[in-house]
């Protein structure tokens, strides 16, 4: 099978107090944080296409538009689901949502691109030896 809209991938965690909005910045209190959240959801994207991206590709995330629509307690399970929507040459396009249990908690797109990881890394080295 190839790169091809309907593919799907998910990815788990609990509500810790390192993934709080208090730990991360984000906020002050200690609830499941937007940015644990998104990085979640990219997880999940990444994790429905890794397994068909040829040999040194991986993908990186570029875009994401999301809602963060209810607040989660320490010790609540949380599942980022993703589907691929849209193959476009190298621009790979997703429907993300998070959930706990059957409450939606955060749902939204993003927008993730193949990439060579060595030539990735070697643009990253070259901005490091300009500094």
């Amino acid at each position: 099978m190839s790169l091809a809209p309907g593919l799907k991938g998910s990815a788990e965690t609990v509500v810790v107090h390192e993934n709080t909005a208090a730990a991360v910045g984000s906020g002050a209190l200690e609830v499941f944080a937007t940015p644990s959240m998104i990085g979640l959801m990219e997880k999940a994207a990444m994790d429905a296409v890794m397994p068909y991206l040829a040999e040194g590709e991986s993908t990186v995330g570029t875009e994401i538009h999301v809602t963060h629509d209810a607040a989660l307690p320490l010790g609540f399970p949380v599942t980022a689901e993703a589907e691929l929507t849209e193959v476009d040459r190298r621009r790979l396009c997703f429907r993300v949502l998070a959930r706990s249990g059957d409450e939606i908690i955060g749902q939204g797109t993003h927008t993730r691109f193949i990439v060579s990881q060595e030539r990735f890394m070697q643009k990253v080295e070259a901005k490091k030896q300009q500094r």
